[in-house]
C-alpha cells in the first residue's frame, strides 16, 4: 500500500484522487474499520436484489401527504422523509419518516455483521464506505424518489410555542414526493433564490414546505428558551474536477438544514421516549456537562460575557446568541471553540426509569439516533426495539448486548471520525503544497501537552503548529505561516508570525 501511494505522489496531480481512495483505505484499516463487505455479505445482498420485501398490506397508507426529502445535492442514501398538517387551532403536525432497513437487515446477518463492526458510514474526501451495500443504502432501503416504500413514521403535534404536545410512533407505506437540496431550498426559503424545479409537480409541496419551516422555527426557538445551544461550525467539502482536487468549499448553514435538523432532534426525543413508555430499554446519546467549563467561561470572559462558576446550557445559549448577533463573521470560530472544550458524545444503554445523562448542548434528557438507519448502526439498533415494541415482541437485544454495543458505537464512531479527519487532512496538503511560506488567520482548536492546533480562517483548513504555541490555548486568534506539508501522512505544519 505504501509502495502504491508513493507511485502516485510521484505520478502528480492527476492520481490525486487514487491517491486519496488509497490513503483512506490504509487508514480504515488502521483503525480495523472494515473497507470490502465478505463474500457471505454479497452473497446475501444477490438474495435481496432477487427476492426484495413486499410491504405489508398491513401498513398504514400515507402515500398521499406530500412527502418530500431534504439532504445534500449528492446524497442518494435516504434515510428520511418530512410533511407537514395545519390544524385550525394552530398546531402544526408534524410526520417524520424514516426507512425501514430492518425489514431487509436482519439482526446476525452477514451484512448486519459488517454494520456492526463499522457502525456508521465513513465519509472520505474520495470515497464513501457505506455502512451498507449502496444496492441496500441508496436503492432498495433509501426513501428514493416516486418509490413505494416500508418506513417508521413519527408523528408530532407541536403547539404555536414550538412544544411537541403529543406524538406517536407507527408503521406506514410512503412515497417520496420530491428530491430535494439543502442549497436550493435554503435559498428560496430566505428569499434568496428560486422555489426548486422538484415543487412545481407536487400540488401544495411549496406550501407544506413552508409549513415545516414555521414549525421547524418554532421547535428551535423553544429548544433555546430551555438551554439549547445555537452553534455554527464551518466544514470544508473538496471538490474535485476530474481526478484533480480543485477546491475545499465551505458547507454553511441554513433554514433548510435547520429544518430538517429541528425535526431530526424532536423524532429523536420521541423515540427515546416511546421505548421507555413501553418499558423497553434504549440507546441513548448522551453530551455529559461540558469537559472544560471553566475555559468556556474565561472564553466568554474575554469577550465581555460572564458566564456562571458551574455548567450552565441556558446562561451558554444565551452568551452564544448575543455573540452571533455581535460578530457574525466570527461566530462559526466561537462555535469551534465551544465545540472543542465540550468533549465529545457517547452512546449509553439506558433501562426504564433509569436517569440517563442527557445531552447537554440540545438541552434534552431524551435523546436516542433513530432517524439513520442506513448510516449509522445506532439508529438500526433503535428501529429495531421500536418494531418489537409495536408488534408486542420480545426486547431484540439483551441489556448486556445493548451495553456493549453503546461502547462500541462510541468507540467505532471516534475511529470514523479520526479517519476522516485524517484523510481530510490529506486532501488540504494536497490542496496547500504550493503555498508554502504564504501567511494565514487561524484560531487555535486543540491544546494539550501532545500539540496545539489551528484552524484557518480561509480555506477551513487546520494543522499543527509546531513553532510559537507557548501560552496559547483553545479559542485564541492568531497568525500563521505554512512551513509544511506530507499529504501522505496527512501533515500541515505551521509557525506562529506576527505578520
Amino acid at each position: 500500500m505504501i509502495h502504491e501511494i508513493d507511485e502516485m505522489v510521484n505520478h502528480g496531480s492527476g492520481e490525486q484522487k487514487a491517491m486519496l481512495q488509497a490513503l483512506a483505505r490504509k487508514a480504515m484499516e488502521e483503525r480495523n474499520l472494515l473497507a470490502d463487505f465478505s463474500e457471505e455479505a454479497m452473497a446475501e445482498l444477490k438474495t435481496l436484489e432477487a427476492h426484495p420485501s413486499v410491504p405489508a398490506a398491513a401498513l398504514k397508507d400515507l402515500r398521499s401527504l406530500p412527502w418530500c426529502s431534504i439532504d445534500n445535492d449528492d446524497s442518494l442514501d435516504l434515510d428520511q422523509l418530512t410533511a407537514a398538517q395545519a390544524s385550525p387551532d394552530g398546531k402544526t403536525k408534524l410526520f417524520v419518516a424514516i426507512a425501514d432497513v430492518d425489514a431487509l437487515v436482519k439482526k446476525g446477518s452477514a451484512i448486519d455483521a459488517h454494520a456492526r463492526q463499522n457502525t456508521t458510514s465513513v465519509y472520505t474526501p474520495a470515497q464513501i464506505f457505506h455502512m451498507l451495500p449502496e444496492a441496500l443504502s441508496t436503492g432498495l432501503t433509501s426513501l428514493n424518489f416516486a418509490e413505494d416504500r416500508p418506513s417508521i413514521v413519527v408523528e408530532m403535534a407541536v403547539d404555536v410555542e414550538g412544544a411537541v404536545e403529543s406524538s406517536d410512533v407507527y408503521p406506514a407505506l410512503v412515497r417520496n414526493k420530491a428530491k430535494l437540496a439543502y442549497h436550493a431550498v435554503g435559498d428560496w426559503l430566505e428569499g434568496e433564490g428560486p422555489a426548486p424545479e422538484a415543487l412545481n409537480g407536487v400540488p401544495g409541496l411549496e406550501e407544506n414546505l413552508r409549513l415545516q419551516d414555521a414549525a421547524a422555527q418554532k421547535l428551535k426557538l423553544f429548544r433555546h428558551e430551555h438551554g439549547a445551544l445555537d452553534l455554527q461550525t464551518v466544514e470544508a467539502k473538496p471538490v474535485f474536477l476530474g481526478n484533480v482536487l480543485s477546491d475545499l468549499r465551505t458547507e454553511k448553514k441554513n433554514r433548510a438544514r435547520d429544518l430538517i435538523e429541528d425535526f431530526m432532534i424532536a423524532a429523536n426525543g420521541v423515540t427515546a421516549r416511546f421505548l421507555e413508555s413501553a418499558k423497553f430499554p434504549s440507546l441513548r446519546r448522551v453530551v455529559r456537562s461540558p469537559e472544560r467549563w471553566e475555559r468556556i467561561v474565561n472564553v466568554a470572559s474575554q469577550l465581555g460575557h460572564k458566564l456562571p462558576d458551574r455548567p450552565d446550557s441556558k446562561a451558554l445559549s444565551l452568551f452564544l446568541q448575543k455573540r452571533r448577533a455581535a460578530d457574525p463573521l466570527r461566530f462559526p470560530d466561537l462555535s469551534l471553540t465551544i465545540v472543542k472544550l465540550m468533549g465529545a458524545g457517547e452512546y449509553v444503554a439506558e433501562t426504564p426509569g433509569m436517569e440517563a445523562p442527557g445531552h447537554f448542548g440540545l438541552a434534552v434528557k431524551d435523546y436516542a439516533h433513530s432517524t439513520a438507519p442506513n448510516r449509522r448502526f445506532p439508529d438500526l439498533i433503535t428501529q429495531r426495539l421500536l418494531k418489537a415494541a409495536l408488534g408486542n415482541r420480545a426486547v431484540p437485544y439483551a441489556m448486556e448486548e445493548l451495553q456493549a454495543l453503546a461502547t462500541h458505537c462510541t468507540q467505532k464512531e471516534d475511529d470514523a471520525a479520526k479517519v476522516e479527519r485524517q484523510t481530510s487532512k490529506s486532501a488540504a496538503a494536497l490542496l496547500l503544497e504550493s503555498k508554502i511560506g504564504e501567511r494565514y488567520d487561524a484560531i487555535v482548536t486543540g491544546a494539550s501537552p501532545k500539540g496545539t492546533w489551528v484552524r484557518l480562517l480561509h480555506p477551513a483548513v487546520e494543522g499543527k503548529l509546531v513553532h510559537g504555541f507557548d501560552g496559547l490555548d483553545v479559542g485564541h486568534s492568531i497568525r500563521v505561516e505554512l512551513i509544511h506539508t506530507d499529504a501522505e501522512k496527512g501533515f500541515i505544519d505551521f509557525k506562529r508570525t506576527n505578520g
